[in-house]
Parts: structure tokens; C-alpha cells; sequence
């Protein structure tokens, strides 16, 4: 048997240095070419067949095994947030107004760990394992389907996925079979009436009322058209018209997301949302720009890989539970589309460290500590798959 979880302690500190690294060093989405160079070079001192770039910012590290066992893929992000960071920590960004806000510094640190695990055993190696370096995973359409649709993954047999989670405490290992993520859609929407003075609101079409309107009954699509069995969420985060108390706009403009795990539930918010905005015309006279935006796929973990995860946490005595079902959406799910696989979360939250603020918040940090067992799960996945064998 191997002791992963000694081997992934014995190699913490290494991880914790070059997380640290990327977090001083953080690039936005689309934009990571030096946090690629960087990978590109710790990969280099390794005995594995480096891709790259794979789509934009992609890197693919192949190492190949007798070919006894499946070819099994991990994937790590690497992008960052277009945060200011209110942390303090001594290593904190240095780049100003961008921020690794959700812990995919650690997501590579903890690949590129494996990495070096792997290479330190490759004598056992049957299999062939597939790691998936990938940019931009923070803004759609997302890094995962442009490295897909390179063909690089197409000899992958199954994927597995890693996201550090400061909701779960340090030391946990959480998943859930079947829908686990949700699909997180966009839209802008802009009423187009006709502006004038405020006093006199008989002589315009008033483009706020209508918008007041139409936020109003947009709340009722998932509460009175939607089986309760069944969850979604359609969230305002932005309303903007006018510039004066006295002065009645030409238009209105509101943006938001919608969240769901059923694409028939997905469908059916978008035509009632177009209904809702084809009848208020109607009444009232306005015209409307609608751009809707489908979001990443709904994460939904395969049956046999989310029990190779769970085994996996069980047998290193890891402390396992079923995660709970999340209105996050990550596009870890564009490889479960193509491939079996499954996507688990590795707790960092410690209150005494104060690693317990929310994902993309300014005082997000995570409890480095947490690596070893996130490095350790991806070991025994791996030996669980029969890609190491002793």
C-alpha cells in the first residue's frame, strides 16, 4: 500500500511555496501567459510529455505507463479574479486590482505536487495520467470547452476535478452524487421608453416603472411556475437608469443570472422571462434589448467515479461527507459532458486561521494546510482507477 497522504505532508511545504508564488502573481482570465510560463517550467524538471499552449492558455503534462491501465485525467485552474485583495498576508497580490479570490492558486500547486508524486513513481505506473492545466475558468465561455474541442482529451478515459472550498473545514473531503453545481446563465435586459420631466410623467413612458414591473414579476416565475421539487434562482445584481431626481429617463437597464440544474427549467425561465418582456411592450408602449447568455452546464458527477472519490477519502481515513447541492456553477462540467468523471471539494475553511470568508470576497484566504489532503485523494484516485499499481 502506499502512504499518499504521508508523501503529499512530505512534499507540503514545496506546495505551499508555489502557491504562495502564484498568489503574489496573479493574471485574469484569457490573460495568464506568465502564470502559464511558470507551469510550463515546473513541469519541465519532470520526466512528462508537456503540451502547450492547448487551445489559449491550456497545458496538457502526459505521464505515460505500460499501458496496462486506463488513461485518467485531474484538472486544475489557474486563473484569477479582478479583485483588490484586503487580505494583508505577507505574500498577498502584487499585481493591483487582481486576486487569486478563489483558490485556484492552490488548484495548481496541488497538480503540479501531484505531478512530482507521480514522477517519483513512475515504475508503478500501468495507466497513464492526463494533467489539465486550465485558463480562464472564471468568466464564459470558460476555458474547459476550447481545450476540448482541441481533441486532446479524446484517448481520456475518465476526469476528475478538484475546487478548495472555505464553506467546508479543513481536513474534509466532499461530494455528491449526480447534480452537484449548478448552470449559472447571464442576462442584460434594457427597456427603451421615452424620457422627459418629473413633474410631468403623463407626457413620457416612464422605462423605470416598467422595469419596477417586470423585476417584480420576474420573481414569480420560480415561485408560482416551477415544481417546488425542483430549485432555481433568478437574481437581479445590477439596475441602472437616470441621473437626476427630476428628470424621467429613456431607458432602463437591469443584469442578473439565473441558476438552475434541469435544462428543461433552464428553457422554460428563458421563454417565460421573453413572454414577461413581449407583454409589457404591449402595455406599455416600450421596446426591450434582451441578451441572455446559457451559462457552464450543470457539474453532475458520474455514479462509479464519485465512489472512487468517496473510497478514496475513506480509505486514508479522510473525513468524507456528501457536499450539499450548490447554486455555484463551475465549467469543470464541459469535460463530464465528453467524459465520465467526477468533481469533489477539498475543505479549507479554519476560523482560528480566518480562512472562512466567502469565495471572491477581498479577505478570501485558504488553510494551506488543507493541500496535503487534496494532493493525498488525487494519489488514491489514481491508485483506486489501477493507473498505479504496486
Amino acid at each position: 500500500m502506499f502512504d499518499w497522504f504521508q508523501l503529499a505532508k512530505e512534499k507540503e511545504q514545496k506546495t505551499i511555496q508555489i502557491r504562495r508564488y502564484l498568489h503574489q502573481h496573479p493574471e485574469l482570465s484569457f490573460e495568464e501567459h506568465q502564470t502559464a510560463a511558470y507551469i510550463i517550467d515546473q513541469l519541465s524538471k519532470l520526466n512528462c510529455e508537456v503540451q502547450a499552449p492547448i487551445a489559449r492558455n491550456g497545458i496538457i503534462a502526459t505521464f505515460e505507463g505500460s499501458g496496462e491501465g486506463p488513461t485518467i485525467a485531474l484538472r486544475a485552474d489557474f486563473d484569477a479574479l479582478p479583485i483588490e485583495e484586503e487580505t494583508g498576508l505577507p505574500f498577498q497580490s502584487q499585481n493591483k486590482g487582481v486576486m487569486h479570490a478563489c483558490g485556484h492558486d492552490g488548484h495548481t500547486a496541488i497538480l503540479l505536487t501531484v505531478a512530482e508524486i507521480i514522477d517519483a513513481h513512475r515504475e508503478y505506473l500501468k495507466g497513464n495520467v492526463v494533467l489539465v492545466f486550465q485558463y480562464g475558468e472564471e468568466v464564459m465561455p470558460g476555458g474547459a470547452q476550447e481545450i476540448i474541442d482541441t481533441g486532446c482529451l479524446r484517448h481520456v478515459d475518465r476526469i476528475y476535478g478538484n475546487h478548495l472550498w472555505s464553506g467546508y473545514p479543513t481536513g474534509t473531503i466532499n461530494s455528491k452524487p449526480g447534480a452537484m453545481m449548478a448552470s449559472p446563465d447571464e442576462f442584460n435586459i434594457t427597456i427603451h421608453g421615452k424620457g422627459g420631466h418629473g413633474a410631468k410623467p403623463h407626457e413620457t413612458i416612464d422605462p423605470v416603472v416598467v422595469m419596477a414591473e417586470f423585476i417584480m414579476s420576474a420573481q414569480k416565475i420560480v415561485s408560482r411556475t416551477i415544481d417546488p421539487v425542483k430549485q432555481a434562482v433568478i437574481t437581479f445584481g445590477m439596475i441602472q437608469a437616470g441621473n437626476a431626481d427630476n428628470v424621467i429617463p429613456n431607458s432602463a437597464f437591469c443584469r442578473g443570472t439565473v441558476r438552475t440544474f434541469d435544462t428543461e427549467v433552464q428553457s422554460h425561465i428563458i421563454e417565460r422571462i421573453e413572454k414577461l418582456l413581449e407583454g409589457l411592450a404591449v402595455a406599455n408602449d416600450i421596446t426591450y434589448d434582451l441578451d441572455y447568455i446559457r451559462g457552464y452546464l450543470p457539474v453532475h458527477n458520474h455514479g462509479k467515479s464519485y465512489e472512487v472519490v468517496k473510497q478514496a477519502a475513506n480509505d486514508m481515513n479522510l473525513r468524507f461527507s456528501e457536499s450539499e447541492l450548490m447554486m455555484i456553477g463551475e465549467d469543470f462540467s464541459h469535460y463530464q459532458k465528453v467524459l465520465p468523471g467526477a468533481f469533489f471539494l477539498t475543505g479549507c475553511g479554519n476560523e482560528q486561521k480566518g480562512t472562512t470568508y466567502p469565495h471572491h470576497s477581498p479577505q478570501f484566504d485558504v488553510d494551506e494546510s488543507s493541500f496535503k489532503y487534496a494532493v493525498s485523494e488525487f494519489m488514491k484516485i489514481l491508485e483506486l482507477e489501477s493507473v498505479i499499481v504496486r
